[in-house]
């Protein structure tokens, strides 16, 4: 089968699920933000700027890794339930790599999921793109409550 219906369920599986961890990402990323802003209380005291801030900019990487992580746990799942791919790790090694569009595992998806691929990776480039706005934007609010900084 090698018409356009082997590809329509690409479709069907892939777009909800970008949606879904585009929503689960922003969300993700608010509740950090949060966090954040509580934290600049530290910086406003002057003492120990550069190490608070290390301690917030680091903390703020690793909980967005994990969220790449479920949102790359979430396409494995898709894959394994689909009979995509045969099993859990080589679902998350192929989503992983999906994702980052890193592209060299040597994980095949079967040939009518094969879209799905495609379609993680832009959601991926979607992610990624979110996590660096929100990092760099953190950077920058965190940057102007080092001492001697006025807005």
């Amino acid at each position: 089968m090698d018409g356009a219906t082997v590809w329509d369920a690409n479709w069907a599986w892939s777009l909800p699920l970008i949606v879904i961890t585009v929503i689960f990402h922003v969300i993700g990323l608010v509740l950090l933000n949060e966090q954040v802003l509580r934290a600049r209380r530290f910086l406003h005291g002057g003492r120990g700027f550069l190490a608070t801030f290390s301690v917030v900019l680091g903390t703020a990487t690793l909980i967005a890794i994990l969220l790449h992580a479920l949102e790359a746990g979430m396409w494995a799942g898709l894959y394994v339930l689909l009979g995509a791919l045969p099993d859990g790790r080589s679902a998350l090694l192929f989503s992983l790599s999906a994702i980052t569009t890193y592209a060299h595992e040597h994980f095949d998806l079967a040939a009518r999921w094969r879209l799905m691929g495609s379609l993680e990776a832009l959601d991926g480039m979607i992610l990624f793109g979110l996590t660096t706005a929100f990092l760099y934007g953190m950077i920058r609010e965190l940057l102007h409550d080092r001492p001697g900084q006025h807005r």
